[in-house]
C-alpha cells in the first residue's frame, strides 16, 4: 500500500479504536462505535481500497478529480468513497478526506457525547 502512514494517522485521532471485520476482511476505524474509515483488504490481506465518509458533493467533486477515488466499495455510493490504496491521490488530499469523514461522523453524535469522545 503506497499509504503507509495511515494507521498511525487514525489512531492518532482522539477516541479512534480499530478492529478487523472479519467477515468483510476490513480494518475499521471508528469514534464512538461508529466506522468513519476502513481499509479493505484481498483474499492475501492486502490492502486495495481505503473506504471513507464525505459529503455528497465534495465526494462526488473528488471522483471527477481523481480516477482513483470511486463511489464507495460496498457502501451507500452517495456519502461513501473508496480510494485505490496503491493510487495516485497525493498524501495530503487523502489526509484532507480522512479528516472530514472524522469530523463529518463525529459532528454526527450530540455535544455531550463528542466532549466524551474527545476527552474533553
Amino acid at each position: 500500500m503506497k499509504y503507509n502512514w495511515i494507521d498511525a494517522f487514525l489512531l492518532n485521532k482522539a477516541g479512534t479504536v480499530k478492529d478487523l471485520q472479519a467477515e468483510w476482511n476490513w480494518i475499521r476505524y471508528q469514534i464512538g462505535g461508529k466506522m468513519f474509515a476502513a481499509v479493505c483488504l484481498d483474499e492475501n490481506n492486502k490492502p486495495y481500497y481505503i473506504t471513507l465518509k464525505l459529503e455528497p458533493s465534495e465526494g462526488s467533486f473528488l471522483r471527477q478529480q481523481y480516477e482513483d477515488v470511486i463511489p464507495g466499495y460496498y457502501m451507500n455510493k452517495v456519502h461513501w468513497n473508496s480510494v485505490k490504496a496503491d493510487g495516485e491521490v497525493p498524501d495530503d488530499v487523502l489526509k484532507d478526506m480522512l479528516d472530514k469523514s472524522y469530523m463529518l461522523v463525529l459532528k454526527g453524535f450530540s455535544k455531550k457525547r463528542q466532549k466524551e469522545i474527545l476527552g474533553e
